[in-house]
C-alpha cells in the first residue's frame, strides 16, 4: 500500500484539477461535474476547502494547471 498523502497533498491535485478546467472555462461541463464531485468524495475534501486553497497558492496552482512543474521542495 502506499503512502497516505498529507490534506495539502490532496487539496494540490483537487485544485489543479479544478483549474484545469476553470482555465478552459468547462467548470460547466458534463465532464467536470462528474469528475470533480468524485474527486472530492474520495480524497475526502470540501469545495470550499480547495477554493481556499486555490485562493492561498493561486500562481502555483495555475502553473501546474497549464502543464508546468512544480517547484521542487514541500507544496503550501
Amino acid at each position: 500500500m502506499g503512502k497516505a498523502k498529507s490534506l495539502k497533498d490532496k487539496l494540490y491535485g483537487a485544485a489543479v484539477l479544478k483549474m484545469s478546467f476553470r482555465l478552459r472555462g468547462d467548470e460547466e461541463s458534463p465532464a467536470f461535474k462528474f469528475v470533480y464531485p468524485g474527486v472530492l468524495r474520495d480524497l475526502e475534501l470540501e469545495d470550499a476547502a480547495v477554493e481556499r486553497y486555490i485562493v492561498d497558492n493561486r500562481e502555483a496552482v495555475e502553473r501546474a494547471a497549464r502543464g508546468a512543474s512544480p517547484a521542487p521542495g514541500p507544496r503550501t
